[in-house]
């Protein structure tokens, strides 16, 4: 064997001492990631993140609208009392 070249027995033969448990061991991490993002039949953080952006969206709207109906009521009372409406 040449420095930096093998023929192929010696490459499947280093594949099977080095790299073929680590690349399963690597399989089963990237499944179960698989599985937590999309959720498999479950909620995946996919779908909670989806959740938890339009409750956001809700909430900011919410928040804008009782602002909103805060300044109309005082600017009304404001109204009232400076021209006794």
């Amino acid at each position: 064997m040449t420095q930096g070249k093998c023929d192929m027995t010696d490459c499947v033969q280093q594949y099977e001492r080095v790299c073929k448990d680590e690349f399963a061991a690597i399989h089963v991490k990237l499944d179960r990631l698989d599985e937590a993002i999309r959720g498999n039949g479950r909620p995946g953080i996919q779908l909670r993140l989806d959740r938890l952006e339009a409750t956001d969206k809700s909430r900011s709207r919410l928040i804008w609208i009782i602002m909103g109906s805060a300044v109309t009521l005082a600017g009304t009372a404001v109204w009232q009392q400076v021209f006794g409406g």
